[in-house]
């Protein structure tokens, strides 16, 4: 029986700027990084809550280490990823604060479809992402 989503992987060409948008942006601490042999990082896990995490791997830095072809690493044909969604607490206040650090909010704060308060983004490598609130009138319960 399925628990929970335990990650989501995302290859990029550009990890230190994946790294800012996250860490720094967004503010999802580091919980670990996967090093090659002489140290250097090529992949880091950061939390999302609950044992969730976000993993973001540097495409080349993958492929090095096991033993790939980074063109091999690209999404599969027929992959239809659209977007992934953070629960968030107090929505309208964590806008302001990811704002204050330079993350740029697409689609301003509204109540979606499902009766949640949602937001959307896009992460430097244009991934989009929604933050949503549940209300009381939330579909999901």
């Amino acid at each position: 029986m399925i628990r929970q989503l335990a990650h989501l992987c995302l290859m990029s060409h550009q990890l230190p700027a994946m790294i800012a948008f996250y860490r720094d942006g967004l503010g999802l601490p580091i919980k670990f990084s996967l090093k090659h042999d002489d140290g250097t990082a090529f992949g880091h896990y950061f939390e999302a809550g609950h044992m969730s995490f976000i993993e973001i791997f540097d495409r080349a830095g993958a492929a090095k280490q096991w033993g790939g072809d980074a063109e091999k690493l690209k999404p599969h044909a027929g992959t239809h990823f659209n977007h992934f969604c953070f629960e968030v607490h107090g929505l309208e206040d964590y806008l302001v604060k990811i704002a204050a650090r330079g993350v740029v909010i697409d689609r301003p704060m509204k109540i979606g479809m499902d009766h949640s308060k949602q937001a959307w983004l896009k992460d430097p490598d244009g991934n989009v992402i929604e933050l949503m609130e549940y209300t009381p009138k939330s579909l999901q319960f």
